[in-house]
């Protein structure tokens, strides 16, 4: 097995919105805001490599919005998800599986693109595309304060492609038997069930592609919890015990929005608060 990271990019997000309750004072200190309160994020995607299967984990942005939403959201950087995917030695027809945590925009939004006659179709013309059947009806038919969030032009497509596919209740082992180690955590407070992607790896230990339940290290404390989040006090539910079990088992948590840290591990600080314990980048984390 071999894990990429697969930068897509970045784009900013109001700082005050990324950090919900918690005062400017204290988030400006770690994630400088520019003049009109926007954050930097990554738009940082993996790739999973086996002797017969790439699994793309979410897929940025994309490129297919217009220039007001792109006056809105920035994107920016040096490198794109197709580009990096090329760096890797792949083609989009190489990629069997795409994993998308949940729907909206700036996770979903690569998963499709316009063709030479403007039609919008599947990036990744052979992949399967993976999500929960709940998730993609609360994204279809979404509530007032998701909408701006849920661009059905990112996923409708797929559907319709035939290519969609959804996730059993429980994990993916059994609809995948050819990567028995993965698995899948279903969450509720940042969107109608989010689901984080856990990987059990040949050396035991077990990374985890954290979404937005942890989109960055910043957000480790637990009252720092995103005002995107619907219903953010589930959030503090689902957050406790995961950094516990982090914690207790030296997870690797792979980040998906944090600007410059890709993998962290926690444990409790001097004051016996789960904090950050290590920073690294994938291939420093693989290499133990």
């Amino acid at each position: 097995m071999k894990l990429r990271t697969i930068l897509a990019g970045y784009f900013k997000l109001d700082g005050g919105a990324m950090f919900g309750v918690v005062p400017k004072r204290l988030w400006s200190r770690y994630q400088p805001a520019d003049e009109n309160n926007m954050c930097t994020w990554a738009l940082r995607c993996l790739l999973i490599q086996t002797d017969d299967r790439n699994i793309l984990v979410d897929t940025g942005i994309g490129d297919k919005q217009d220039e007001k939403f792109r006056s809105h959201f920035e994107p920016h950087g040096d490198t794109t998800l197709i580009g990096e995917l090329e760096k890797a030695g792949l083609a989009p027809d190489n990629i069997t599986d795409v994993f998308l945590t949940h729907l909206h925009f700036d996770h979903c939004g690569g998963a499709a693109r316009y063709d030479d006659q403007g039609r919008i179709v599947p990036t990744f013309p052979n992949a399967r595309y993976w999500t929960t059947r709940r998730h993609y009806d609360w994204a279809y038919t979404p509530n007032a304060r998701e909408a701006a969030s849920f661009l059905k032009e990112n996923f409708a497509p797929l559907a319709e492609a035939g290519v969609l596919h959804y996730l059993p209740e429980g994990g993916m082992n059994e609809i995948v038997p050819w990567l028995p180690g993965l698995s899948v955590q279903h969450c509720f407070g940042h969107t109608e069930d989010m689901c984080l992607l856990h990987l059990d790896l040949p050396d035991g230990r077990r990374l985890v592609f954290c979404a937005d339940l942890l989109p960055s290290s910043f957000h480790v404390s637990l009252p720092w919890v995103m005002a995107y989040d619907v219903r953010p006090l589930d959030t503090l539910a689902e957050k406790a015990p995961f950094l516990q079990q982090a914690s207790e088992n030296q997870w690797l948590l792979f980040l998906e929005h944090d600007p410059k840290t890709e993998v962290i591990t926690v444990a409790p600080n001097e004051k016996g608060r789960i904090a950050v314990s290590r920073r690294m980048t994938l291939e420093e984390a693989m290499e133990g």
